[in-house]
């Protein structure tokens, strides 16, 4: 969170920011979200990467699917959220290949975060 102060202070036209929530309280992460969320509403473009899917959804207006990669999908955040093929495809697939690693340590992952 420093460090995205720290950026906004020059006033960037462009934000990057890889997995801004990492390892912050469940809180927290909906209040980075929701000022990232007032980023774009302000007009600063930003390019978020994150595993937090239901999160970074609903704060984007557009999103990139990678696999291996490559871009296999891209389109509107709305799309997205519209799509049950596109979720359960890619989005679901890793959440389902996690959940196999995590349930032997009696955890689990869904959408949004573990549980």
């Amino acid at each position: 969170m420093l460090a995205m102060g720290r950026a906004l202070m020059s006033e960037p036209k462009f934000l990057m920011m890889d997995e801004p929530t990492a390892g912050l309280a469940p809180k927290l992460v909906g209040e980075v979200f929701g000022f990232i969320k007032h980023l774009r509403e302000l007009g600063l473009t930003s390019l978020v990467v994150e595993e937090k899917v239901e999160h970074a959804l609903k704060a984007s207006d557009r999103t990139y699917v990678l696999q291996n990669g490559r871009i296999v999908f891209d389109g509107t955040s709305a799309e997205v959220r519209r799509s049950g093929s596109i979720l359960k495809a890619y989005i679901g697939g890793i959440i389902k290949s996690a959940n196999a690693h995590l349930i032997k340590k009696g955890r689990k992952l869904s959408g949004g975060g573990w549980r």
